[in-house]
């Protein structure tokens, strides 16, 4: 066991790990943010999508040993009351179904939206390529992601 200082959504927690412990559990068990899900435990899923210094990574295959110093921001680090553009998109398209998946794939696509705030269908399905939904509600992802970049587009006149 090590003790490991992980900057989460701007607070610095202090957390007792062994160094493989995946940032995942981390984030759920030690420090008790659950909108991160677990989905595959390999990487291929995207459900437990977080950012690490902005750019969306997958929190079930990255040792907390490996990203301390680092700025981590989870689902409930986007914005305390859901306001965030791509959060209010979600509802107003109501994109999820089941919703298991939902909290990786508002993460990728804010993640997208930062770095290209008009993409193009291409754009978004190659920066989401990595969810899986299998509920199959990629038309209405992808639509809360054009809503959303409209909405952050605005924001910015």
């Amino acid at each position: 066991m090590a003790s490991y200082k992980l900057n989460i959504n701007s607070k610095e927690y202090t957390i007792e790990a062994e160094p493989q412990t995946p940032l995942l559990w981390a984030i759920r068990d030690e420090v008790g943010l659950t909108g991160t899900k677990y989905g595959c435990g390999i990487a291929q899923c995207g459900a437990c999508t977080v950012h690490l210094n902005g750019n969306p990574v997958r929190s079930c295959s990255l040792p907390v040993s490996a990203i301390v110093g680092q700025s981590i921001t989870t689902i409930e680090g986007l914005s305390e009351d859901n306001s965030h553009p791509v959060q209010k998109a979600w509802l107003d398209v109501q994109a999820p179904q089941c919703g298991y998946c939902q909290s990786g794939q508002i993460m990728s696509a804010s993640a997208l939206l930062e770095k290209n705030p008009s993409p193009s269908d291409e754009d978004i399905d190659q920066a989401m390529s990595g969810n899986v939904c299998r509920c199959g509600t990629y038309h209405r992802i992808r639509k809360a992601i054009h809503l959303a970049s409209k909405e952050i587009s605005n924001e910015s006149k």
